[in-house]
């Protein structure tokens, strides 16, 4: 997996190319982790991913270590598949996958297609 983490100022993006399993967890767990103190907002970029599992659960869920900065994180590029699992994900326990933390700018009836 290729990781490309841009920082400007208090913001950093962090754009993974390719799938997101149990083996990319641990370097883009690793990529947070570096990520210097005065990160307060940061963005998922996940228009190259095209495929997430549980482990992308687990990275944009789990909270932070208590010892690490505060920060907002937000969610851009979902492509289908990892679209449908958050959707999936928040139906079956949306207090614990709350998606207007992660998609904060998109109504929540924009998430779903329009039924025909």
């Amino acid at each position: 997996m290729d990781i490309t983490i841009v920082i400007d100022g208090n913001s950093a993006r962090i754009s993974p190319c390719g799938e997101i399993d149990s083996a990319a967890l641990p370097p883009l767990r690793a990529a947070v982790d570096a990520l210097p103190p005065q990160v307060t907002d940061l963005q998922w970029d996940l228009s190259l991913t095209p495929f997430m599992d549980i482990a992308g659960l687990h990275l944009l869920f789990t909270p932070a270590p208590s010892s690490g900065p505060e920060r907002r994180m937000t969610v851009t590029g979902l492509r289908a598949q990892p679209l449908s699992l958050l959707l999936m994900a928040t139906d079956v326990n949306p207090a614990i996958f709350d998606l207007s933390r992660l998609l904060p700018d998109v109504p929540p009836a924009d998430l779903r297609p329009a039924s025909t």
